[in-house]
């Protein structure tokens, strides 16, 4: 599968850089999401399908705002009723250089407080790479910067969660913690300004 990891700050393909430079199947690309051929494209949504904002905007007027109604009837109608971080919906665009459209929301609501320090980029990372690996249709996919937005995640933060979640999923080296203190150290390594206690 070829992921292209697409970017308009120098700051976030120079992080990228750092954790994706050894894999040949990751291309990393500067300009506009939009405009780029793939079999898939992502939206780093929220969890309610509102795609009326951001990047989420763009791809609605990309592909037509009727994709933002069958987003939010397939949300409705499932079990949770809603998204939740760490899943995704995949969509026909209609659109034969984009085929495809990967929700993965990396956060709730739209929100600039606490996605920071959340590890909602990885956890969304993880749904992509899922959805792409269970669709033979879907040979390549490129992917904005995940909470790097109005999330304000910082590059090599997102960058390294990003990374994590394309080798556990990717590269197939899932993670098996032997005791709690391996998996809150994980949690530390996804993101050292996350808090696990404060009290």
């Amino acid at each position: 599968m070829k992921i292209k990891l697409v970017y308009i700050e120098e700051e976030l393909e120079k992080a990228w850089e750092h954790h994706f430079s050894n894999h040949t199947n990751v291309e990393l690309i500067k300009g506009d999401i939009t405009q780029i051929s793939s079999d898939a494209i992502v939206s780093p949504a929220n969890s309610f399908g509102f795609m009326d904002g951001g990047l989420d905007y763009a791809l609605s007027e990309r592909f037509g705002w009727h994709l933002q109604d069958i987003l939010q009837k397939q949300i409705y109608n499932s079990p949770e009723g809603e998204l939740l971080i760490g899943k995704s919906i995949t969509l026909e665009t209609g659109d034969e250089k984009i085929p495809f459209l990967i929700v993965a929301p990396t956060m709730r609501v739209p929100m600039s407080f606490n996605i920071d320090t959340s590890v909602n980029a990885y956890l969304a990372m993880k749904a992509i790479m899922i959805a792409c690996k269970n669709n033979a249709q879907i040979q390549s996919v490129s992917i904005p910067g995940l909470c790097t937005g109005c999330g304000k995640m910082p590059f090599d933060i997102a960058a390294k969660q990003m990374y994590l979640a394309y080798e556990e999923i990717i590269l197939n080296k899932k993670r098996k913690f032997k005791n709690f203190g391996e998996a809150q150290k994980f949690q530390n390594t996804l993101n050292k300004k996350g808090l696990i206690w404060d009290y």
